[in-house]
């Protein structure tokens, strides 16, 4: 059984480091490479890898999408900051290239995933609500710039239910 050749962009960073520790443990995949701040996408070339684990920065990603799709190199991305020009930009470069595929993961923390679910079962129990992300203050894209998930990834409010739930005596 061949393994699946992974790359790790943002290899260096705190979740790009824990993404290279799962890819090495893993049976069925083989580290091919992990790329940091400053490292040559170059380095791909010969590496065969492909699927491209994305955990970079808002001001790299795009770049090192251009360079995956135009390389047949999927992706899985973990970087935040996704626009309505960015995924346009992304969608064109795909439709060149029909056969490599590129998956945006909004956030890869358990936290925020229960946060957005939690956020979409809440929804319709209120007239507005605002959820904050915080993030450790390390974090190499930690606000001022907000951390942002491809916009149709927002959660969207499902119907309210027909009755309220019942209240338990405190």
């Amino acid at each position: 059984m061949s393994k699946l050749r992974v790359a790790v962009l943002g290899a260096k960073g705190r979740i790009g480091a824990e993404a290279v520790r799962a890819v090495e443990a893993a049976e069925d995949m083989e580290l091919v490479a992990a790329l940091g701040r400053g490292d040559d996408l170059e380095t791909l070339a010969g590496t065969g890898a492909q699927v491209a684990v994305e955990l970079t920065t808002p001001a790299s990603v795009m770049d090192n999408l251009d360079y995956c799709v135009r390389h047949g190199i999927h992706a899985v991305v973990g970087t935040t900051g996704w626009t309505e020009e960015r995924l346009a930009q992304l969608t064109g470069w795909l439709e060149r290239s029909p056969a490599t595929g590129v998956l945006i993961a909004p956030n890869f923390s358990i936290g925020a995933v229960l946060t957005m679910k939690f956020a979409q079962l809440a929804a319709p129990w209120f007239e507005s609500v605002e959820v904050v992300e915080l993030h450790h203050p390390n974090k190499v894209d930690a606000p001022p710039a907000p951390p942002r998930a491809p916009p149709s990834s927002s959660p969207r409010p499902a119907a309210p239910p027909a009755a309220p739930p019942p209240r338990t005596p405190r």
